[in-house]
């Protein structure tokens, strides 16, 4: 605890330290290049943008150890990520931007070149269908954005930017390390006049560090840009992936007890199967010397499968388990978002626009024949579980900019969101239900952003964002029976945040940091002790201080530092001042790069991220898991067109976790026993890769 407790603090200094000198030290305006980000849903200077924004480069995710997405949005991006099965390839990952816990799927947004990838679900993004290699940039908008992106926009707004440059270097990568994972990237940029076609593909596989952990992933990427005068500019994009991956499931015990390596009983052979396609369409046109219009069109597929083997068994059928073997979902979503953007030169600029998207998603759940007989045993109405939901949204909005004078700004904007919701459920203990609900979300903010200088700005926010319910959240689980049940579609949540902060480009060093504070009212949770999703009736209060610097301490070395101090409790009710499970209270996070020569280079990743309680512990009475600090090194050599790296992670071989719960966990026997149980996260890895660019 000793160690921790000093390496927090030594994090916590170095961030004083280097806030200190970028206020001591005379600015150097070429030190740090001016950064372009979609905040407003068109590219702008950050110095015009009152948020809290971070930019990672191309050039940072390959000069780092991150293997995958996930990866580069924790080690770069500094934000809190876990999962039930990360394992090496990143699959299943959930970000956490607003101190959320276990809905952070829902209230933290990801955009691919602007258009939504959050399935209507519960499930995680399919981070796999993105590879790695495609990505030009990841923008990382902190705090609520509903304004600008609407439904689930209220922790903050990550956009993944693809390649679409005129640069042609083609490359070419292979990495293999512990646990047999071996991973492939292309890249292939072909281009003829103004026409450019980028392509990527991706493979990988690892036979994992858990029992039944293997996993392997496919994808593809293409993108075919048309640049017209100036920046009109017309685009069509493709990906598409398939991932298998195994379902270890969790270890019974606190975190550091019991045998990680081992799969739960249940688990075993159990394997999950993800298929996703997606091809968008974008239009840049250049209307007028003041009209600017954008607009994408999207439409994607995913098709997943769940197998779990043991309900097909004897022993299921011995311990009294009716439960589905099989479980399919099929989806489907298109979106459509036009706008125009109206530059009034002095008297600042109007973005308006609308989105609008349709959304549904089918499943059905097979039982064997062992477990039909248990269904009859104990009176179900019918021998397979079956639902659908849809979803339709549409969502005007508009966002002003007026300056003040010439380095003092007052922007605003405000969106209306309507959602029609249908659902139908059919299981197989339950009467089949209908039911349809239509629901509408205001959201607005006004800030006030003095831009003193290039590249410093300090800014003042109000916001209001929402989220709707994702579709999983219609239903719940009886908790005597444990069997599914319909809870029916709830309202929408709603959060107020109060934000002050800034940027500062001085002395070679970029810092932003903020404070804040937000209160949610209808926040969508689920209820342990009724087993079922509902709008909570209490206001449930985040607020907390978050910094990012990237400092060039010589010209061959790099520091960057970032963290985040925060709380998330309930400000009333029966569980006033309670802490939200599986919320860390600080995560800090540090990185260094060090050229040696025009050949060698050095570089690690340092994260730690503090104690958090179990889910489903909303009493705050039960232990926490506890905090974590993991560190990767690397090394790298360059020699004409080819590149070596050869990089430690989790060095130390820390055993830790970043996900557990504590609640009724099945037994062999058929019975069930309040427990606590984790998801361990990977131990101690070598990998070297090798990269070939021509």
């Amino acid at each position: 605890m000793q160690i921790r407790n000093g390496i927090f603090a030594a994090l916590l200094c170095a961030a004083l330290g280097v806030a200190h000198a970028a206020t001591d030290e005379p600015t150097d305006r070429a030190a740090l290049p001016e950064i372009l980000v979609s905040a407003s849903r068109f590219e702008e200077s950050s110095n015009h943008v009152p948020a809290n924004v971070k930019v990672i480069t191309r050039e940072e995710i390959e000069n780092s150890s991150s293997n995958n997405i996930p990866e580069v949005l924790s080690q770069l991006g500094g934000l809190v990520v876990n999962g039930t099965s990360l394992g090496q390839l990143g699959l299943g990952a959930s970000v956490d931007m607003g101190g959320y816990g276990a809905t952070a799927n829902s209230t933290t947004l990801i955009l691919l070149d602007g258009q939504r990838l959050n399935p209507i679900d519960s499930s995680a993004v399919s981070w796999e269908s993105i590879p790695l290699g495609s990505i030009q940039r990841i923008e990382i908008l902190r705090g609520g954005a509903s304004v600008q992106y609407g439904n689930g926009a209220v922790g903050g707004v990550i956009n993944i930017i693809t390649r679409n440059t005129g640069a042609k270097v083609n490359d070419v990568t292979v990495k293999a390390g512990s646990f047999g994972t071996v991973m492939t990237n292309a890249d292939l940029n072909l281009g003829s006049g103004n026409t450019v076609l980028k392509l990527n593909a991706n493979a990988a596989n690892t036979d994992g560090w858990r029992e039944n952990s293997a996993a392997d992933l496919y994808s593809f990427g293409g993108k075919l840009t048309e640049f017209l005068d100036g920046p009109d500019q017309i685009y069509l994009g493709v990906n598409a992936s398939h991932s298998n991956a195994q379902a270890p499931g969790g270890v019974m015990g606190e975190v550091g007890q019991g045998n990680p390596q081992l799969a739960k009983f249940n688990n075993v052979g159990s394997a999950n199967k993800v298929d996703n396609s997606r091809v968008w369409l974008g239009d840049v046109q250049r209307l007028s010397d003041e009209l600017t219009f954008e607009g994408e069109a999207m439409y994607g597929t995913r098709t997943s499968n769940f197998y779990q083997p043991y309900y097909s068994s004897q022993a299921a059928f011995n311990a009294g388990f009716a439960s589905p073997s099989n479980n399919s979902l099929q989806s489907w979503s298109w979106n459509l978002t036009p706008r125009v953007k109206a530059d009034w030169g002095k008297w600042g600029t109007t973005v308006a626009g609308y989105d609008f998207n349709k959304s549904n998603e089918g499943s059905s759940d097979q039982y064997s024949a062992l477990a039909q007989q248990n269904l009859t045993l104990y009176g179900a109405s019918r021998m397979n579980d079956s639902g659908n939901a849809t979803l339709l949204s549409r969502s005007p909005y508009i966002i002003e900019r007026f300056p003040l004078s010439s380095s003092v700004e007052v922007s605003g904007g405000a969106r209306r969101q309507t959602q029609a919701a249908t659902a139908y459920d059919a299981n197989a203990y339950s009467p089949a239900v209908n039911a349809s609900k239509t629901y509408s979300a205001n959201a607005a903010d006004l800030a006030v952003n003095f831009n003193y200088l290039d590249g410093q700005k300090v800014f003042v926010k109000w916001n209001q964002s929402f989220r709707f319910p994702n579709i999983d959240e219609f239903w719940g689980w009886d908790p005597v029976t444990f069997n599914r049940i319909f809870n029916g579609i709830l309202q929408p949540q709603v959060s107020q945040t109060y934000e002050t902060g800034g940027e500062w480009n001085v002395w070679q060093t970029r810092l932003t940091a903020s404070l804040f504070q937000s209160d949610t009212q209808h926040e969508i949770r689920y209820d342990p002790n009724t087993g079922a999703n509902a709008n909570d009736p209490n206001v449930i209060r985040r607020k907390g201080i978050m910094f990012d610097s990237t400092t060039s301490v010589t010209q061959n070395l790099i520091v960057s530092l970032g963290g985040k101090l925060q709380k998330s409790r309930y400000a009333g009710g029966a569980y006033n001042g309670n802490t939200i499970s599986l919320v860390p209270d600080a995560t800090f996070n540090a990185r260094a790069s060090y050229t040696l020569d025009a050949h060698w280079g050095l570089g690690g990743v340092m994260t730690y991220i503090g104690s958090q309680y179990y889910d489903g512990d909303v009493t705050n009475t039960l232990h926490k898991i506890p905090s974590a600090t993991v560190a990767d090194v690397y090394s790298s050599y360059k020699s004409g067109p080819w590149e070596a790296r050869f990089t430690i992670k989790n060095i130390a071989g820390s055993n830790y976790a970043t996900t557990g719960g504590h609640g009724s966990v099945s037994m062999p026997n058929g019975t069930f026993v309040s427990s606590y149980y984790y998801y361990p996260s990977d131990p101690r890895a070598y990998y070297l890769t090798l990269k070939y660019a021509y």
